[in-house]
């Protein structure tokens, strides 16, 4: 691919899935957004996946600060190494209950705002090149920002369509019960 195609491929694809994702989650009934469903899934709402969407990406900006200062960042947070995602997951959800889903699509846009700025700020090379920061180990600074950008977009569309078909089931099962 030529200089910057890989870097505008990213922007659109983040650009692209990130509207998906909130047009899905305007597309449900204003007064239904912030139902939880019962389901076996961590996240029962809209809420809670888009706080964990948020919480990864405020988790890269530190790994990017801290790394792009000199340091090496702690992956993927304090007190948690990679094989223990299940729990810190848990623990982001369980951190969120009291914001409200607005607060949370403020939250996460204004994120995705930074970090579309951060991907801006770089070349292609520095993007794709592997070891190219110390702080990326062994892979590139583009692995990190698409995992928490497009690909982690994509993850959140489906829970949200699944939630948004759950919140639908759950109105005409109630529609019936009330005849």
């Amino acid at each position: 691919m030529n200089e910057g195609m890989l870097k505008e491929k990213l922007l659109a694809d983040n650009e692209m899935q990130f509207e998906a994702l909130l047009n899905l989650i305007k597309s449900v009934p204003a007064r239904k957004r912030t139902l939880s469903v019962d389901i076996s899934d961590r996240d029962k709402n809209f809420r809670d996946v888009i706080m964990h969407v948020y919480e990864w990406q405020a988790m890269l900006e530190r790994w990017y600060r801290e790394g792009m200062d000199g340091d090496s960042p702690f992956m993927p947070a304090p007190g948690y190494k990679w094989r223990n995602l299940h729990s810190l997951n848990q623990r982001i959800r369980e951190a969120y209950q009291d914001v409200m889903l607005n607060q949370a699509l403020k939250k996460a846009t204004l994120s995705h705002e930074r970090l579309t700025a951060l991907i801006k700020r770089h070349t292609e090379e520095e993007l794709m090149t592997k070891k190219y920061y110390k702080w990326t180990k062994t892979s590139n600074l583009h692995t990190y920002f698409a995992a928490n950008t497009s690909i982690h977009y994509k993850w959140a569309l489906k829970k949200c369509e699944h939630i948004a078909v759950n919140i639908q089931h759950q109105a005409v099962g109630a529609g019936r019960n009330d005849s």
